[in-house]
């Protein structure tokens, strides 16, 4: 660990249910948001990951925005949660920040950028302009970094990165045999290497919203169709997020093709792992099985927060995701789905570019580049990036085992301690274990909290916070017309299956719509076997919105309150291209 004094405050703060992790939220940038957030980290944070960023992560983000020129150090340097934050255990992002710089943008709007990463539009609330949101000087330099994004400055160091992230997992000890010390000086080397890399994944995210903004654009100005950009940006090909579906789609076909798996699996999730493991016509599912958790184990829910579970360290995500897969047709294949796609795209690129005078064009082919570059870029470095995280996240698993062996508690008591408890931690558990207890339990209770999806200068108090259990569900009559964000073109019917959690998807199959709260890369093989995608949450930069259109599945994003007003069994029609969800009709049950 490093010495105290090179240890970096992190502060509890008691804001109702007992001291949490809870930030500085900036005043000259006040609007913070879960959208995009909400994605990234769905569920309460844990005081141990979230204190070690503080102390060896630096700022990245702050790194990226000077990188970029588009905001000055003075702006960067306020004390407070400035760029990204956690505010009542939960992750938010500043929007007022991005709002400014689409302010400084010369032909974007603040709408456009709500729009295209957050989702927030309506929601959040409104931008009060200030004196400084102009700056000539940040304009110029960001003109001149958008100038470098177009000829691909910021993708230079992501083949690095993905490079030096292959070899250092090569490199690891293995975690049972390693000393204690050990595990903890890797993990605090891996964040110091996580936050170089998480600015640089920050710069090629900005390049894919920029990309898509200026290809939108043109589209706009010299093709009057804006929408046609996510028509072409339709089936990129290679994107990382989409990739673990292809690889469960052939699971499930393995399934498929044994009657004894199959029966295994008609047996229901509970001991399915067991019997598949215990029955010898599964030997070869079984092998590829465990080869689909070498590859993309480190993926799974929540799998930004080291804590968290993700499919290598809990089998049964993956496997209620091969689940649904087998009950797909030959129709809902990814190969077959992608095949289509790219003859459509290819179809429309042509006849747009044939609209397009020679400089247009040449504009118009720059900007497509661009767009598909960034995307495909931004995809894999989160997955490299949280293939860094799972090998923290196996060494402190084990680091928790061994302390929980020795002296008694829980292995996941260790989440629960601050970084610069750590050292007292290992000495003696026991001396932590009121801390620890008075932590998960408050952790636990707002858990069962909504936190509010944006707040403006001071996060509202936690007693105004709506439970989970209480939220209402109030069905919209049949007829009523779902407003929402665009997200891959297309109209499609079925009936609506509602999901809130992606280890459960109970029947979802053909003929149904995937209604979800919020989509991070552990739902997205569940995109393979329904027709059309609608979330609650989310801009046309999010995941649901990417890998929607790598399947062509008509998708609608930003659906404020879609799992809470659409009736599960009714039937809907999502209109990807208007944005739109019509309930047709209600549920079949009710």
């Amino acid at each position: 660990m490093l010495p105290p004094d090179e240890r970096l405050p992190f502060e509890l703060v008691d804001f109702g249910l007992g001291p949490y992790v809870h930030g500085r939220p900036s005043r000259r940038f006040p609007v913070y948001t879960r959208g995009n957030a909400g994605e990234v980290y769905p569920e309460v944070v844990f005081p141990l990951t979230s204190s070690m960023s503080v102390a060896l992560a630096g700022d990245p983000a702050r790194d990226a925005m000077l990188a970029t020129g588009m905001m000055t150090a003075a702006e960067c340097d306020e004390d407070a949660d400035v760029h990204m934050g956690v505010f009542g255990g939960y992750t938010y992002l500043n929007l007022s920040v991005s709002r400014v710089i689409a302010v400084r943008t010369p032909g974007t709007t603040i709408a456009e950028t709500d729009a295209t990463f957050l989702g927030s539009e309506d929601i959040a609330p409104p931008h009060v302009g200030q004196r400084g949101d102009r700056n000539l000087m940040a304009t110029v330099r960001g003109i001149r970094y958008g100038l470098s994004m177009l000829a691909g400055g910021p993708l230079s160091g992501f083949e690095s990165d993905r490079s030096e992230v292959a070899a250092w997992r090569r490199s690891l000890p293995e975690a049972a045999t390693a000393s204690d010390d050990d595990l903890v000086a890797l993990v605090e080397g891996a964040i110091v290497m996580l936050s170089r890399m998480f600015g640089n994944h920050l710069l090629v995210s900005g390049g894919a919203a920029a990309g898509l903004g200026l290809l939108r654009r043109v589209c706009e100005k010299r093709l009057d169709d804006a929408d046609l950009a996510l028509t072409l940006l339709a089936g990129l090909g290679d994107v990382a997020s989409a990739q673990p579906s292809w690889d469960l789609w052939e699971l499930g076909r393995m399934v498929t093709e044994s009657a004894e798996v199959t029966a295994c699996f008609e047996s229901g999730l509970e001991g399915l792992e067991d019997r598949l493991r215990a029955e010898p016509t599964a030997a070869e599912f079984v092998v590829a099985f465990d080869a689909f958790l070498e590859r993309h184990g480190a993926r799974g829910p929540n799998e930004w927060e080291m804590a968290c579970e993700v499919w290598d360290t809990d089998h049964r995500y993956p496997l209620a995701l091969v689940d649904r897969m087998r009950v797909a047709g030959p129709d809902h294949a990814p190969a077959v789905r992608a095949a289509l796609l790219a003859t459509e795209s290819e179809a429309a690129l042509v006849a747009a570019r044939s609209r397009l005078r020679r400089r247009h064009r040449r504009w118009f082919d720059r900007c497509l580049e661009s767009a598909g570059s960034y995307t495909r870029a931004r995809e894999a470095g989160k997955e490299h990036l949280v293939e860094l995280i799972h090998e923290c996240r196996l060494a402190l698993h084990e680091l928790g085992r061994r302390l929980a062996e020795r002296a008694g508690g829980a292995p996941d008591d260790i989440w629960y301690v601050l970084y610069t408890e750590l050292d007292d931690y290992r000495s003696d558990p026991a001396s932590l274990a009121g801390v620890v207890a008075g932590r998960r339990r408050t952790r636990e209770m707002l858990s069962e909290l909504v936190p509010p999806f944006a707040f403006d200068a001071e996060m509202p108090p936690v007693s105004t916070w709506e439970r989970r259990s209480d939220s209402e569900i109030v069905p919209v009559p049949v007829g009523s017309v779902l407003a929402g964000i665009a997200g891959c073109p297309g109209v499609a019917t079925g009936r609506a299956r509602v999901v809130l959690d992606p280890s459960q998807p109970g029947d979802l199959g053909p003929g149904d719509v995937l209604i979800a709260p919020f989509t991070d890369p552990s739902w997205t093989p569940l995109f393979v076997p329904v027709e059309a995608v609608v979330v609650d949450v989310g801009g046309q930069m999010s995941h649901a919105v990417i890998v929607s259109r790598e399947f062509g599945l008509p998708c609608v994003v930003a659906v404020t309150g879609a799992t809470t007003s659409i009736p599960d069994g009714a039937l809907v029609e999502v209109d990807g291209t208007a944005g739109t969800v019509t309930v047709l009709e209600g549920s079949v049950s009710g």
